[in-house]
């Protein structure tokens, strides 16, 4: 550990703005930027709002970088039976790609594997194969622009197909391509996991994405969450990737997406504090971890 690894430190826009308008966008990317953070990450609803041109203005201007992140709705399941669901569904992937190429994203992330929704039946193995079959085919068009695609590991109530980080990381081993990685969120794995330390470890090399947020999805460390133990696992794993701070308040968000979460209380209102206080304490997180791996490197917690 004498030269520990600095991973990249993202806030969600969602912290800052529902839209991606040009005036969403320079606002949500000029507060980013003066927090201090390396990239802001945009999860866009509605491509026809996004004025990519003058996104990449605004992150030039401002000197971070920029991921992505989204939910395939029901009509483009690619885990469904149903060849016209799927058509657009690879059909939408294909496009956001193209977006986060020209607006210079390193990650495509979220639910791209099924719909964002929950499901009253279990996935089928055909509907399992026609995920990992279109995931394959778009992980290549992403790749020749050097798009990593994260697969959201999330809890039950948001997908079907992938609850846990083994099933990501046995997804990602069935689909077979090097930019298909999983993306870990330690909100949903405090609902999923047996040991959520230990899914981050275990998920090695594959993990190439993380969001912190806590369980009550308000200031990291008011809620319930062993923040101590996510990021000395995240230190013993070696993840170099970004680490993104994720949080929701219905006064921003708003519908569809607060219905779909089910974000009935807000638990801030000022979303500069919260994601400075998310910085200092990531960033406070991250040292104590690395102190603790260089002084005992096996431990966890």
């Amino acid at each position: 550990m004498d030269n520990p690894v600095t991973n990249k430190l993202g806030v969600h826009a969602f912290v800052w703005t529902a839209g991606w308008n040009r005036q969403d966008a320079a606002y949500a990317i000029g507060q980013t930027a003066e927090l201090g953070y390396d990239l802001i990450e945009a999860s866009v609803m509605d491509f026809t709002t996004v004025d990519v041109a003058e996104t990449r203005r605004e992150l030039e201007r401002s000197g971070i970088g920029i991921t992505m992140s989204f939910g395939l709705d029901g009509s483009m399941d690619i885990s469904s039976e149903d060849p016209d669901r799927i058509k657009r569904g690879e059909r939408q992937l294909a496009e956001t790609i193209s977006v986060a190429r020209d607006l210079g994203a390193t990650h495509l992330c979220g639910i791209l594997y099924s719909a964002f929704q929950k499901y009253a039946v279990p996935p089928t193995q055909k509907g399992i194969e026609n995920s990992i079959e279109v995931i394959r085919r778009v992980a290549k068009q992403a790749a020749a622009s050097n798009i990593i695609l994260g697969m959201e590991v999330v809890n039950r109530y948001e997908t079907n197909i992938l609850n846990t980080a083994a099933q990501g990381v046995e997804f990602c081993k069935r689909v077979g391509e090097p930019n298909v990685r999983v993306h870990l969120d330690c909100y949903h794995m405090n609902i999923e996991e047996a040991d959520v330390a230990a899914a981050i470890v275990q998920t090695g090399e594959y993990l190439g994405y993380f969001h912190t947020g806590d369980s009550n999805r308000g200031y990291l460390g008011s809620g319930s969450i062993e923040f101590g133990r996510v990021f000395r696992a995240l230190v013993a794993s070696g993840y170099a990737g970004p680490i993104t701070f994720e949080s929701f308040s219905s006064a921003v968000v708003g519908q569809p997406l607060e219905g779909i979460l089910g974000i009935w209380r807000n638990l801030w209102d000022d979303g500069r504090d919260l994601a400075r206080h998310a910085k200092l304490f990531t960033e406070a997180h991250l040292k104590a971890a690395q102190e603790a791996a260089r002084r005992r490197p096996t431990v966890l917690g």
